[in-house]
């Protein structure tokens, strides 16, 4: 699915000598290292403010408490995403609110968004949090109203799109705050964990600095109840050394996307429907994507991934279980049914090897093995 190996092998001595720099430093938490990518990061994402954290979870804690939302307030999400698009709202004390997938892109749809404002009562509803799903923007055009017309928040979770935009303009800074991963599997990734918060507040930034260090603007002296969220300084540097490769990785990606779009087509494969045949990623024109997975809908979908296992070939499901239905989550009051689209596309959703260094040949070997298991 995923080979870290080769990305290593060309990165190896510019890698070690930034390592090599923060030992001899001795300065392992925060300080330069940190500062700096925190400075080449915000370029990138052309945001004035990026705080650096130990993972894209707590970035997405940081990003609420920062703003302010707690007890008593509510959040609107999605059921179609990893665990910690909820389970950060429920750290930081507030209710989550779900809302259903857009059926093509995957992403929270606004409409059901809407729906979800206009029935909502108790709890002030103060936030919709939106998942650049797969590495693909949300419907930025239409959150961006409904925030306005609502006095609502923005708060992008944006763990699987860094490189990513919206006509144009990057993930990172179409919110109020946005969140990052740095997991080892992402497009930009670390040695370990570590996140990233952006926003285009001072205010908000000062904020998030002193809470990602126990509520510390002056050490020792703790004005709030924060959290040990600190980023090491190797993690930054690592990160900051792969930063410069990123637009080149990305594009290759969205290469390896289009090939494999091509390889399928042609292979007669792919429909409108997971009645006729495999339904292919659909990228938005507004959007920019970076295709951190690349996710077909699937006719009997386990089926087809335990065919490709038997051949050796990786791929995942992102993601099995809808949010809604995690036994954790049950507390949250929804039921089975509650959100239709996101529970079909658990049942059908398939990621196929991407990575940029996957080779033209494996890429064929795989649609070569899709195509005799539907022949």
């Amino acid at each position: 699915m995923l080979d870290f190996s080769r990305q290593y092998v060309n990165l190896r001595e510019e890698v070690l000598a930034a390592i090599e720099q923060v030992c001899t430093s001795q300065r392992f938490i925060l300080g330069p290292a940190v500062e700096s990518f925190e400075l080449q990061a915000a370029s990138a994402c052309q945001v004035a403010h990026a705080v650096g954290c130990s993972s894209g979870t707590d970035a997405l804690w940081l990003a609420l408490t920062a703003a302010k939302i707690g007890p008593g307030d509510a959040v609107i999400t999605t059921p179609f995403s990893f665990f910690a698009s909820v389970s950060s709202i429920l750290h930081a004390g507030a209710q989550p609110l779900l809302a259903d997938i857009d059926p093509l892109t995957f992403n929270l749809s606004p409409a059901s968004v809407e729906k979800v404002i206009k029935n909502h009562s108790g709890s002030a509803l103060k936030a919709i949090l939106p998942v650049h799903l797969y590495g693909q923007c949300a419907d930025w055009d239409a959150f961006r109203e409904l925030a306005q017309r609502y006095n609502l928040l923005l708060i992008e979770d944006a763990a699987q799109a860094f490189g990513a935009a919206w006509r144009g303009t990057p993930a990172g800074s179409l919110g109020d705050l946005a969140a990052f991963s740095f997991y080892p599997t992402k497009n930009l990734s670390a040695f370990g964990d570590a996140g990233l918060l952006t926003t285009a507040s001072a205010e908000l930034d000062e904020r998030a600095r002193m809470l990602r260090a126990h509520g510390m603007r002056q050490r020792y002296y703790h004005d709030e109840v924060g959290w040990n969220t600190r980023l090491d300084s190797i993690q930054a540097a690592v990160l900051e050394v792969k930063l410069r490769y990123l637009p080149a990785w990305n594009e290759k990606r969205r290469q390896i996307a289009r090939q494999y779009d091509d390889l399928l087509t042609a292979a007669a494969l792919t429909a409108t429907t997971t009645k006729e045949g495999i339904v292919l990623p659909i990228t938005d024109p507004r959007a920019t994507p970076v295709f951190h997975q690349y996710v077909i809908r699937a006719p009997r979908r386990d089926a087809l991934r335990q065919h490709l296992a038997d051949r050796q070939i990786g791929s995942e499901i992102y993601y099995p279980v809808p949010l809604h239905l995690q036994s954790s989550l049950t507390s949250l009051g929804y039921n089975k049914g509650d959100f239709p689209i996101s529970e079909q596309a658990a049942e059908e959703v398939l990621a196929l090897p991407i990575y940029p260094e996957l080779r033209d040949d494996e890429q064929r070997t795989v649609v070569e093995a899709i195509g005799d298991f539907y022949q």
